[in-house]
């Protein structure tokens, strides 16, 4: 006589299985929506006009001991002689191949040697690290809500030309300054074209130790020094 089957052991083989098998299928989760991120910002942008930018940018770099001047197109090499003059600089390294930095050799500047980023870092490290006082870079552009700079190097202006020099000027086109970063980003098409090493630079290198004693220069230039250069004369606010 045959033994009658046991519905609870059935039961419990039933629900192993079913069991077994949601773990073995593949996991479907359900597509997560991406978030409108234009709609966004688009809702919570700023409208405001180039100088109220100007003034957004000069406060946030100011605020973190960022020394900053207003020029214009004509006038911003003999600011940024004067200021080498009055820092005590005795060189100033410049671009191999740009055009701020022709513009500061036909000056021919008295008592400053210019020097051009020329050669590899293999044949010059000791000079470039023990010799160099300054260095004067372009940025690309500028980010007002948080006071950064945009810098992308470039075979003429590598990374350690904002690294390495005590002193770091930056040449910045008002023209240029964004409100924010979404907005730098989508105007200049960045997701078309990056460089291996975009950098937004928010001051002077610093660093706090453990008694929170502030000091300046540790990993990069003590002094970052930024030149507005406006299309037209400016007014008010210019460097004496």
């Amino acid at each position: 006589m045959s033994a009658s089957p046991n519905p609870t052991a059935a039961a419990e083989a039933n629900a192993r299985s079913s069991i077994l098998a949601r773990l073995r299928a593949p996991a479907t989760p359900a597509p997560v929506p991406l978030p409108d991120v234009s709609a966004w910002f688009n809702a919570h942008q700023r409208h405001e006009d180039s100088a109220q930018r100007v003034s957004r940018l000069r406060a946030a770099l100011e605020a973190v001991k960022t020394e900053v001047h207003d020029t214009t197109a004509t006038d911003w090499p003999e600011l940024l002689l004067r200021l080498v003059k009055a820092k005590g600089l005795r060189n100033l390294l410049i671009g191999s191949d740009t055009p701020h930095g022709a513009a500061l050799e036909t000056r021919q500047p008295v008592g400053l040697e210019l020097k051009r980023y020329v050669e590899s870092i293999d044949s010059w490290r000791d000079v470039l690290f023990d010799e160099v006082d300054a260095s004067l870079t372009l940025a690309k552009s500028a980010i007002a809500e948080v006071g950064s700079l945009i810098v992308w190097p470039t075979p003429a202006e590598p990374r350690l030309m904002s690294l390495v020099p005590s002193v770091h000027f930056v040449l910045l086109d008002v023209a240029t300054i964004h409100s924010d970063f979404y907005s730098a980003m989508t105007a200049e098409g960045w997701k078309d074209s990056l460089p291996t090493n975009a950098l937004l630079i928010c001051g002077p290198s610093k660093t706090a130790d453990i008694q929170q004693t502030l000091a300046y220069g540790a990993h990069g230039p003590r002094e970052l020094v930024v030149l507005l250069r406006h299309a037209d004369p400016v007014t008010s606010g210019a460097a004496a």
